[in-house]
């Protein structure tokens, strides 16, 4: 259990049952009437946001997330295989859990993956990877970076734009939240 007072961004709230985030807080002292905290909260599972305000120290409960970085070994089949460098402990992790990061992936990456009472909540990668494009329409003479893009699949099977000039074999920088270009790499 924490006060209000205790509230920092990253904390890891249990609400009804649910584990919220803290995204944002602001204590708030008005003229008149009692202080309180207004808080953004982002559902750990869902990733849906709510505003919620509180009242100046007030108990919240807390849940207890284990963050760890772990090195992604495979996918099986059916789910992706994470093991614990210090321990050499391999969890297994659900597609539905790994999501989207599952498209930037590669063998023997590091990810941070948070646990709640042994249950998998989430897959945390960097806020950028460098992968290699595996497949792109060839370039054509005048091609050049202010032009327009084209799609181009990665060697983890996902698919960005990429300006035109860029051809399959190259490396580029792609950001893990959203899947757009970042720039070359050479």
């Amino acid at each position: 259990m924490a006060t209000t007072n205790d509230l920092k961004n990253g904390l890891v709230l249990n609400i009804d049952g649910q584990l919220w985030t803290v995204i944002e807080f602001q204590h708030v002292k008005p003229g008149k009437g009692p202080a309180f905290v207004r808080t953004k909260l982002k559902n750990v599972l869902s990733g849906k946001v709510v505003d919620k305000t509180f009242n100046a120290g007030v108990k919240v409960e807390t849940a207890n997330v284990d963050k760890r970085t772990m090195q992604y070994l495979y996918n099986d089949g059916s789910d992706f295989v994470f093991m614990d460098p210090d321990t050499y402990d391999q969890i297994h992790v659900g597609p539905d859990v790994v999501g989207d990061a599952a498209k930037y992936m590669l063998e023997n990456q590091d990810a941070i993956v948070a646990r709640h009472d042994g249950s998998v909540l989430y897959i945390e990668l960097p806020a950028s990877v460098v992968l290699e494009i595996s497949y792109t329409e060839p370039g054509l003479q005048g091609d050049r970076s202010t032009g327009g893009t084209k799609p181009a699949t990665l060697e983890t099977g996902a698919e960005i734009q990429v300006p035109l000039f860029l051809e399959a074999g190259t490396k580029v920088k792609v950001d893990t939240r959203d899947g757009s270009y970042l720039g070359r790499v050479n």
